[in-house]
């Protein structure tokens, strides 16, 4: 595709599942068409809808969704948007998610045992309203699995890196032209201050502070992580400050 790149990062305030959230899919633009990077939890499609023409960009432009991961946050109006927008829309998602995703196996994190953790840590009032949630969580084909090193080549290119640890297919995304890394969550970010995954939502720590250090091999000027936003100052020095908090 030809043309300036836009990235925009969303901001959708979810409630629900103990508090107050903000959570932040990613538009990738350009004149020939748009890309929608994860989708927030069910019930965002009107919201993510309005940050889309509020870019300036039709619904008519986007081509495709690209999933960081299976987690319920993730893909939770994927369904919606596919109802709207018909079979024009691709859905991408990395070939180990994609089972989950398809709803051919539940969702790693929605196990009973992934589960009670954070059931036990909510107020009663929300247990029921969150197992309701998970007894029937979106699903949809995916059209493309892809593979680490991936590149689209609309977009000035955009770059698959696999970044296992938060779930087996992870994926994160380097939107060349831009510079900008889209993270899901690799990382997180507070205050404009990068931080390693959360540890009690990712399945291997040790994987996943691997797959940040993945990152040091793409020259980053902005990072969007999914929860807490982005970042835009120092980015690779904080990198390598997670991945060799010993040497600095």
């Amino acid at each position: 595709m030809k043309g300036s790149t836009g990235v925009k990062m969303l901001e959708l305030q979810e409630e629900g599942l103990g508090g107050r959230t903000f959570l932040h899919p990613a538009l990738i633009w350009d004149a020939e068409g748009a890309v929608l990077v994860d989708t927030g939890m069910p019930g965002s499609w009107e919201r993510i809808r309005a940050e889309i023409l509020a870019a300036g960009v039709s619904l008519d432009q986007l081509k495709a969704v690209i999933l960081t991961h299976q987690d319920f946050d993730h893909i939770g109006s994927l369904p919606d948007i596919l109802q709207e927008l018909g079979g024009r829309i691709q859905v991408y998602a990395h070939a180990l998610d994609q089972p989950y995703i398809e709803g051919e196996l539940p969702l790693i994190k929605t196990t009973p045992s992934k589960m009670a953790p954070m059931l036990a840590a909510l107020p009663e009032a929300e247990r029921q309203k969150v197992l309701d949630l998970f007894g029937n969580p979106p699903k949809a084909k995916v059209d493309q699995t892809l593979a680490d090193g991936d590149v689209f080549p609309c977009f000035g290119g955009i770059q698959v890196i696999h970044t296992p640890g938060h779930t087996p297919g992870h994926i994160s995304l380097y939107v060349k032209g831009n510079k900008t890394l889209i993270a899901g969550d690799a990382m997180v970010c507070a205050e404009g201050i990068l931080h390693g995954p959360v540890a009690r939502a990712t399945l291997d720590m040790d994987e996943a502070l691997c797959s940040v250090k993945k990152f040091l091999d793409f020259e980053i000027e902005s990072a969007i992580c999914y929860h807490g936003g982005r970042c835009d100052q120092n980015v690779r020095e904080q990198i390598e400050q997670l991945v060799e908090p010993e040497s600095k």
